[in-house]
């Protein structure tokens, strides 16, 4: 802009020039051109200089900013070299932190390897000791089936032998029989009856002898080792039984509460009987009224509302049945925990719902007197330990505390049936998915069915151990009495047997006979068949000691 104003100048210089030179005077034409040309020379040289000036400072800036241009170019070029360098720092950080997690993992995977490679190496040696000693098996049992077959070779030579001297004895005997008959003059049928009568009595004789040394020298090998085990699974448990009753006896603060509980006419008492399934006993008896029923679970209900109704002072028919049917839906909750805590307790797992609320039930029962769920507990105890004493594996010991504790589990059933309590649980059993060795334990420890397995005998054993041990168990009066009656009626049953005596609430048994009638021989004899008999024939706990006394006394008088 500066040069076009230049310009503009000089052309206005020159016209204002021509303009003077034209209109001036001749005379003042000269000068006025020569002063009109210095004042355009003053004008171009300023002009020239102005440009000139203009022109040196825009050089200047120019210069500036190609400066300030080059310093900013340079100072974004060392940033993005400083950039470029700290990103590839970065990086290369990173490369080696990955780089040295990939060879941490390669050492790893190889050390996994390393030792993976180790337990081939040892299941490839046990499997080749496996065969080898399955080989050695298979040699031994190819050499065992070889000497059977010889010995089954030389069987039936034998037999072939024996047979032949059959026949010739056969053919002796008809001789013999023969000459009988001419010398005794008696028939064949009546040597015959004879010679039975006298094989019979010294084959009884002889049989009952053999009987008796095969079981005492079976006792002799036996007896010890299955005291022990016996013993020291006894010694390392402990439990207390409280004898329970068929009564429940309800604690009053005073009297004055048995009227309220009793109701106008008797209703409040009858409702709480209709309501509970239980008989409510009121009697003189002070500050107290008895709870009955043969069913634990019905006396807890009734205790239990009876007692809510008593802090709550309202006791009306309406009342009765709210609260016992609160109570009873408080009581199935109580008996499943119980279940529960009892299955987790005694370690045993995967038990069906059902049956861990019937082991809760079992709380609630009674058997002559033993709390079910407190025998049961100590059998699957002893079962355990009996299977340990044994040298069973842990997967049977855990099945033997399993049978033990489920195998009165048919005591709790809710539905009605006439099979055996043993059997129900055994359906129980196998209904909820239990081992098929658990099922024959608990169908079979009162020898309903056939023990198939180790372990029904132990919970067999270690259920009489629980049951039959003094103070475990009460008997009925009449019951106790049955048995005692039978017991002495059962020895009164031989010949020769005077009187008979059950000693020590049953658990021996005296026999008194007739010394004219009863040889010392035929005593021993009898008190094997006595015990043999009351073995097959009666259902007792524990054992009973059976003791024959023969005795003969002579008497005379000096006058």
């Amino acid at each position: 802009m500066d040069i076009i104003s230049i310009i503009i100048g000089l052309v206005g210089g020159g016209g204002v020039a021509w303009f003077l030179a034209s209109r001036g005077k001749q005379a003042d034409t000269q000068k006025a051109i020569e002063e009109s040309n210095r004042k355009a020379d003053l004008i171009i040289q300023e002009a020239r200089l102005g440009a000139e000036r203009i022109q040196s400072e825009a050089t200047l800036k120019a210069d500036k900013i190609v400066d300030k241009a080059e310093s900013e170019n340079e100072r974004i070029k060392q940033q993005k070299i400083q950039e470029a360098k700290q990103r590839y720092a970065e990086m290369k950080t990173q490369f080696e932190s990955e780089k040295a997690q990939h060879q941490l993992k390669l050492k790893e995977t190889e050390l996994e390897i390393a030792a993976l490679q180790k337990d081939l190496k040892v299941e490839e040696d046990a499997l080749n000791a496996r065969f080898e000693e399955l080989s050695k098996k298979k040699s031994d049992l190819d050499n065992r089936e070889i000497e059977i077959e010889t010995i089954r070779e030389n069987l039936d030579k034998q037999v072939k032998i024996i047979q032949k001297k059959k026949e010739e004895l056969d053919a002796a005997n008809e001789e013999r029989i023969k000459a009988l008959e001419k010398i005794a003059k008696l028939t064949q049928q009546e040597a015959k009856d004879q010679l039975l009568e006298q094989v019979k009595l010294k084959s009884e004789s002889e049989a009952l002898s053999i009987v008796k040394d095969a079981i005492a020298a079976a006792k002799l090998n036996a007896n010890k080792e299955a005291k022990k085990i016996i013993i020291q699974t006894i010694q390392r448990t402990a439990a207390e039984f409280t004898i329970e009753n068929t009564v429940s006896v309800f604690n009053l603060e005073n009297d004055d509460m048995k009227g309220q509980i009793i109701g106008r006419e008797g209703r409040n008492i009858r409702a709480l009987e209709a309501a509970t399934g239980v008989e409510v006993i009121v009697d003189d008896t002070p500050e107290a009224i008895v709870i009955s029923s043969f069913d634990p679970i019905r006396r807890e209900v009734a205790r239990l509302s009876l007692q809510r109704l008593v802090a709550d002072g309202r006791i009306h028919p309406q009342r009765i049945e709210e609260v016992v049917a609160k109570v009873r839906k408080q009581l199935e909750e109580q008996i499943i925990e119980i279940g529960e805590r009892t299955v987790i307790e005694h370690n045993i797992h995967g038990l069906n719902p059902a049956l861990v609320r019937m082991v809760g039930r079992m709380r609630f029962r009674s058997s002559y007197g033993q709390n079910l769920l407190k025998h049961s507990i100590e059998t699957a105890e002893l079962c355990g330990l009996m299977a340990a004493e044994l040298g069973l594996n842990p997967k049977q010991i855990k099945m033997a505390k399993r049978a033990g504790l489920l195998h009165d589990i048919g005591k709790v059933a809710e539905e009605e049936t006439e099979l055996s309590h043993a059997l129900v649980g055994m359906q129980l059993c196998e209904q909820h998915g239990e081992h098929p060795v658990v099922v024959n334990a608990v169908g079979a420890h009162h020898d309903e069915i056939e023990m198939n397995n180790i372990i029904s005998p132990i919970v067999q054993a270690c259920d009489a151990i629980s049951g039959a041990r003094p103070g475990a168990r009460r008997e009925i009066l009449e019951n106790y009495l049955k048995r005692i009656g039978e017991l002495e009626e059962l020895a009164r049953s031989y010949d020769g047997v005077s009187n008979a005596f059950a000693m020590q609430a049953g658990r021996e048994l005296r026999v008194i006979v007739e010394a004219d009638k009863v040889t010392d021989q035929y005593a021993d004899d009898l008190s094997f068949l006595i015990s043999q008999k009351i073995q097959d024939e009666m259902q007792y706990p524990g054992q009973i000691r059976v003791t024959v006394i023969r005795e003969k006394r002579a008497v005379a008088y000096a006058r």
